[in-house]
């Protein structure tokens, strides 16, 4: 299954951010009998707060809730009492899934991606586990 198709064409940037996720420990991943689905990605630098900086889910595992599922883990597994995420505005499919989670939107950056404003999102069911 071809998890994260970002990675073989991006000149190598995916590979090496993926290289350190897994190395910080940041990563949560998705496996069906198929082998990966998909992985989720929780860091702390954003006002050391919990923040889903990637949620992937392999194009034929999608719609079965897997992202659903990553998402969740990341929720119960925050070490802090909130968990933000973000996607761009066009992203749609995102932006259902997370609100029909609970998420709720906080927020819109300009200027990330021309033409397509980034929306964040909150989580206040974090774990703020340890």
């Amino acid at each position: 299954m071809n998890l994260d198709p970002v990675a073989g064409s991006d000149g190598g940037e995916r590979h090496a951010a993926i290289q350190r996720w897994c190395r910080d420990g940041a990563v949560l991943v998705a496996e069906t009998p198929a082998g990966l689905a998909g992985y989720c990605v929780v860091e702390y630098t954003f006002f050391e707060r919990g923040f889903v900086t990637m949620l992937m889910v392999a194009e034929p595992a999608r719609g079965h809730g897997v992202g659903e599922r990553l998402l969740r883990a990341a929720a119960a597994s925050c070490r802090t009492d909130k968990l933000f995420t973000s996607t761009n505005l066009s992203n749609h499919p995102m932006q259902r899934l997370l609100q029909r989670i609970g998420w709720r939107s906080v927020g819109m950056v300009h200027g990330l991606d021309d033409g397509d404003p980034e929306v964040f999102y909150l989580c206040t069911s974090a774990g703020a586990a340890e």
